[in-house]
């Protein structure tokens, strides 16, 4: 079993645990082996929830999943499988975060391994947006469905050999496997964040000393316009100013909106009402509720072609922590001595990079009144 495997699977017993009472060893010498093996585990951490009651009221108030639902979308579908549950969608990115998947596409599971990060969330922003993800139900904010640390003391930790930090979240692309099965078009995505920020992968000697596959993890654009009637438009533009306020408010900045589009075919643009009556006595839909359509489950463009979703992620970096400062330090240093590029995206001010990406955000709308 490999590496990704072994983080896998102690992610899937931190959830499934829950719902059972852990087997205690039975005499000394079991109890012996159990420390032992969490000591030198070095990627199979034992994992433990932070928050487990906040995570589950917003799972089944909030957002109507049930405790059920949830872990079953962390087990085989079937008993003769031998797929795994989690299974690793790869390496995503800067930040050195490893990606999981549900087997039913439902979730996903994205490791925090930045110090500054987990403990930006942990420490600083989890109290707040239980509290805000309480009471905005229609924010573009990912759906946080739990949050995990490292338990105890073990090598793997001391070596950082596996994450010590994981979360659960909402896949705004669940469905696009059916739909491939089903013959559909590709959806696509976007990860779009404001690209007029100093890039040193890109900026510096016109990316000439930079690959070409570390240039491509650098923000999407998308060229092209989601075509909303004024009152969608304005909806979704109420929501992210919301969303970002309250990100600003606690010094985050560098997230970004991920954008989902995918072919309106007449038949699912004629059910979409149908369908989202059906699904409203369900209450283990990870995209619930879905009535009222919402970016969580997809608005469709007024010309009918598409459906669109979004979700702001990666809202981790925070001004404060001492990586972040750092960088700021290093940037400014690089911009009075070197070269003047202006601000990176993540040691910008959280005011301004919220104006760049509010307009970023706008700017793909256009507005078709009836």
């Amino acid at each position: 079993m490999g590496r990704t495997e072994k983080i896998a699977r102690s992610i899937v017993q931190a959830i499934v645990n829950t719902q059972r009472a852990k087997k205690r060893p039975s005499n000394l010498l079991a109890l012996l082996l159990s420390l032992l093996s969490t000591i030198f585990a070095l990627y199979r951490l034992a994992l433990r929830k932070v928050r487990p009651a906040d995570f589950a009221n917003l799972r089944r108030k909030h957002w109507g999943v049930s405790d059920d639902a949830y872990i079953t979308s962390f087990q085989p579908h079937e008993a003769e499988t031998k797929d795994e549950p989690l299974k690793a969608i790869g390496d995503m990115g800067f930040s050195g975060s490893t990606f999981y998947s549900t087997a039913d596409q439902r979730y996903l599971v994205k490791s925090v391994p930045r110090h500054s990060e987990h403990s930006f969330f942990s420490q600083d922003l989890l109290t707040p947006y239980v509290e805000y993800m309480a009471t905005h139900r229609r924010s573009c904010l990912v759906r946080i469905y739990d949050f995990f640390a490292a338990s105890g003391a073990s090598l793997g930790r001391v070596l950082r050999s596996a994450p010590s930090h994981h979360i659960v979240m909402e896949n705004i692309m669940y469905g696009r496997e059916m739909a491939k099965k089903r013959g559909e078009a590709q959806w696509e995505s976007w990860d779009l964040k404001p690209t007029s920020y100093f890039y040193p992968e890109r900026d510096i000697a016109g990316g000439a000393l930079t690959s070409e596959a570390t240039k491509n993890k650098l923000a999407d654009e998308f060229h092209d316009k989601i075509i909303l009637r004024r009152e969608q438009a304005n909806d979704f533009f109420s929501s992210l100013e919301a969303d970002t306020k309250f990100l600003a408010e606690h010094n985050a900045v560098d997230y970004s909106l991920f954008l989902v589009r995918m072919r309106a075919y007449k038949q699912a643009v004629n059910s979409m009402s149908s369908t989202a009556e059906s699904n409203m006595g369900r209450r283990d839909s990870p995209l619930a509720p879905p009535s009222p359509p919402t970016w969580n489950t997809g608005v469709a463009s007024v010309d009918g072609k598409y459906i669109f979703r979004a979700s702001i992620l990666d809202f981790f970096w925070a001004k404060h922590k001492i990586q972040p400062r750092f960088m700021t330090l290093l940037i400014n240093i690089w911009n009075l001595l070197i070269y003047h590029h202006g601000p990176m995206s993540i040691t910008t001010t959280p005011d301004e990079y919220r104006a760049r990406f509010l307009k970023l955000c706008k700017g793909i709308v256009e507005i078709k009144d009836d």
